[in-house]
């Protein structure tokens, strides 16, 4: 699906701002996390409904998605996300706040018995997904400094040495530390200053065409646009992205 989509924004006049190191201008990156380093740029919620799929957990697609955005609401409204948690443990709690909204409304389900396996299942998937980021983003740092800039819980640099991806950013903008959220332009203009160029000389890579891309571009920076499978169907008209890819490897 996501070859697909990418070879028919390309058709449309969408060319490879790539390789990275050696295109004119380019001297920075600033890279999403969830989603493009840590899914192989599936969303995240397609990311656990494979999980719960492949765990056999009874229940349809229309409930998960429910207990989807409650816990992504829950986890955003209040924090209990702890700066010490590691991924897994952050996994664990959001999963745990799925389960038990589906357990609230289907008479004889048990939350408890697929809370391991369905952590156990997305853990695993997890790291081998992080573990081929992070051999590019070692070739890539070795070109340009790069920035995160990321929608967490404040977690985050728990999170990155947990995945050993913590020295490979020069900083890191995480938006429940410094209080702004994608998809305003703002927090992209943070990662721009963390770097001390131009916008113009800085390119933004991620998996939302929303929260990514769209204010990357509006923040005047340049922007790679990593397709994988979205939380829902249809495809934005790919406007602001200077280029499309399916994989990292192409950024090298």
């Amino acid at each position: 699906m996501a070859l697909a989509v990418a070879g028919r924004i390309r058709q449309k006049g969408k060319r490879p701002l790539l390789p990275l190191g050696s295109h004119a201008g380019v001297r920075a990156i600033i890279f999403d996390y969830g989603g493009t380093l840590d899914t192989g740029g599936t969303h995240w919620g397609k990311q656990l409904w494979h999980a719960y799929q492949r765990q056999q957990v009874p229940v349809s697609e229309e409930l998960f998605r429910e207990a989807y955005v409650h816990a992504e609401r829950t986890l955003g409204k209040n924090p209990i996300i702890k700066p010490d948690f590691t991924f897994r443990k952050t996994l664990e709690t959001k999963v745990e706040i799925e389960l038990k909204y589906i357990e609230e409304r289907i008479d004889g389900f048990n939350a408890s018995l697929w809370l391991r396996p369905v952590v156990d299942d997305l853990y695993a998937l997890t790291l081998s997904h992080t573990r081929r980021s992070r051999q590019v983003l070692t070739k890539l740092a070795q070109k340009m400094p790069m920035v995160l800039v990321s929608n967490f819980y404040g977690n985050v640099a728990t999170v990155l040495r947990e995945m050993q991806l913590d020295t490979l950013f020069t900083s890191v903008i995480e938006s429940a530390v410094v209080g702004v959220r994608k998809p305003d332009p703002r927090i992209f203009s943070l990662g721009v200053e963390a770097l001390g160029i131009k916008p113009s000389e800085t390119v933004v890579i991620g998996d939302s065409y929303d929260k990514d891309i769209e204010p990357a571009k509006a923040a005047g920076c340049r922007t790679v646009w990593y397709i994988g499978e979205g939380w829902n169907d249809g495809l934005p008209d790919a406007t602001h992205a200077d280029a499309v890819i399916t994989s990292l490897t192409e950024l090298e």
